[in-house]
């Protein structure tokens, strides 16, 4: 069970001067920051587990930031993802939105408005994750009068393979 209430970032971009300014910002606020200055990391930092956000830069040499946030929708079920971007164009915004992204935010930034976009990410993270447990209790409920003991279990298992 979660008690920690520090929202845990994922912090990606190839700029490292522009990535260690804004996580040690958002470390003095409170927030525990991982780092990857490449899609490639960031992808696997994120498999490690255990973020709440991650915010990506979308222009980036090698898997660039749509690609991560493809690849961390698909894996990770739960995370939200803020694009920041000095290269803001329509249709990336429009890409990104259909992909899952949370927010898409223009660079230079505002450091108020993407704390707050921060803390609406792990909100709705929060919304999210509440309401599939509540649909999963209410599925297991309902098995647990139709089936077997044994019949339980396996789809109890079968509903945990879609909880990534």
């Amino acid at each position: 069970m979660e008690t920690d209430n520090t929202i845990k970032i994922l912090m990606v971009d190839d700029e490292v001067k522009f990535l260690k300014a804004i996580s040690d910002r958002l470390n003095l606020k409170g927030f525990e920051v991982t780092t990857a200055t490449n899609g490639d990391d960031a992808i696997d930092a994120a498999s490690k587990g255990g973020f709440d956000v991650a915010v990506v830069d979308l222009q980036m040499p090698g898997t660039d930031g749509a690609q991560v946030l493809k690849i961390l929708k698909q894996n990770h079920k739960f995370i939200e993802i803020i694009m920041l971007t000095g290269h803001a164009t329509v249709d990336s915004a429009v890409e990104c939105t259909k992909l899952g992204a949370f927010k898409y935010l223009e660079k230079p930034y505002d450091f108020d408005k993407l704390v707050e976009a921060l803390k609406e990410a792990f909100q709705a993270r929060l919304t999210h994750k509440f309401e599939s447990n509540m649909n999963r209790m209410a599925a297991i409920q309902k098995l647990s009068l139709q089936q077997s003991p044994l019949g339980l279990l396996r789809e109890m298992a079968r509903l945990d393979d879609g909880r990534k």
